[in-house]
């Protein structure tokens, strides 16, 4: 059972893993079409570092 159960993950995983490569293939070929599309990628990136960030240094430690 322990073998099965085994191999069901390991048949899952590979799926799975299979499906987020293509997606990712996909995003990255539609995103390299046009520079505007990375750009405004990479500004939405840099928004959100900064912005999780700043909620980082107002929460503060709980202990």
């Amino acid at each position: 059972q322990l073998l099965l159960l085994g191999l069901v993950f390991e048949a899952l995983a590979l799926a799975s893993d299979s499906i987020w490569a293509l997606a990712a293939g996909t995003a990255r070929a539609w995103f390299a079409r046009s520079p505007r599309r990375i750009s405004t990628l990479s500004a939405t990136g840099g928004v959100m570092m900064i912005g999780l960030g700043g909620a980082l240094a107002l929460t503060g430690s709980k202990s």
